[in-house]
């Protein structure tokens, strides 16, 4: 079994505090991340919608989630970043050996994270399908990394076509779009079904709940299933500090997830049994899912176009949007 490569996500977890970014970093070093990422993310950049100030209901059935503009661009503006500490972050990695690594959430954002030294990009979910964003994205930087929780199997395609065509590294990362994500949800299955078809490195997002006895199950559960990167939002913070907390894990965790990807495949199968008291046979036996459940549907309506290039404080351009930002 060949070892995997683990991308620490600090997400917003520092609580915009650069004493908690610095903190998280170096425990991160310490236990073995490859890649440490932050997340390039402005409240300037949100996009008011109507339909998501009160939401929308069908009887019992939720149509669109409700999550208040003013709402969240408060929660945002109170805990961003200054630039300066995305540029020195930069630095801080490479002084400790490890690679930094950042998600962009729009298209006038791409300049500045390139400007700044960042080398290895990471695609959310719901930009998956933002192809004209992509094609931008895969002019300027060298690994790109994108997850694939709520999108299409001919969204994907089209944007492995776009990657692959700019001849850049790059992997996919299988993800569920529901927070926290149940262990019964995760679709492990997908992991082999994307490496098959796109013939590149795929691994897993892991969004499952982190404060119990299992909070590392999932991503044990998909190495075994072939995943060769995994992704995990950390903190330093109890989990009701800080919005991603509950599927965030600490930065000691890693080491644990790493140990593991270095048994042999027979190891991992009698260390997951024992452990967690698994049926393995079992959940091979589990059939791969190729549908998005209603409650992905909801975050992907809510997330794509969530934030935007704002230009002149009056035309929203989207991620996906053909247009020139000039």
């Amino acid at each position: 079994m060949k070892k995997i490569k683990y991308i620490a996500e600090l997400c917003q977890n520092h609580n915009g505090k650069e004493k908690n970014l610095d903190e998280m970093l170096d425990r991160c070093v310490e236990s073995g991340a490859d890649y440490v990422k932050l997340q390039y993310i402005f409240s300037k950049n949100l996009v008011f919608r109507p339909i998501f100030e009160s939401g929308l209901n069908k009887g019992k059935k939720i149509l669109s989630i409700k999550r208040p503009f003013k709402q969240e661009y408060s929660r945002l503006k109170k805990i961003e970043l200054q630039n300066k500490d995305y540029e020195k972050f930069v630095t801080k990695c490479e002084k400790f050996g490890v690679k930094p690594m950042i998600t962009c959430f729009s298209r006038d954002s791409i300049n500045v994270l390139y400007n700044m030294g960042y080398k290895n990009i990471k695609i959310a979910s719901y930009d998956c399908s933002s192809f004209e964003m992509i094609r931008e994205l895969s002019k300027k930087f060298d690994n790109i990394i994108m997850s694939t929780g709520a999108t299409y199997l001919d969204e994907i395609d089209k944007s492995c076509k776009i990657l692959r065509k700019s001849k850049k590294n790059f992997s996919l990362l299988h993800c569920v779009t529901i927070y926290p994500t149940p262990i019964e949800k995760i679709n492990l299955k997908k992991i082999s079904f994307l490496k098959n078809k796109f013939k590149v490195p795929v691994g897993f997002s892991d969004h499952s709940e982190s404060f119990n006895k299992k909070k590392n199950l999932a991503s044990k559960l998909s190495i075994y299933f072939g995943a060769q990167l995994i992704e995990r939002h950390i903190t330093i913070l109890p989990k009701d500090i800080t919005k991603d907390g509950k599927v965030s894990i600490s930065p000691e965790d890693i080491l644990e997830i790493k140990e593991f990807s270095k048994l042999k495949k027979e190891e991992q199968k009698v260390y997951l049994s024992d452990k967690y008291n698994l049926n393995i046979n079992k959940l091979n036996k589990i059939k791969l899912d190729l549908n998005l459940s209603h409650e992905e549907i909801l975050n992907r309506d809510y997330y794509k176009g969530r934030f935007g290039s704002i230009l002149d404080n009056k035309r929203t351009v989207y991620n996906w949007d053909e247009v020139s930002l000039s």
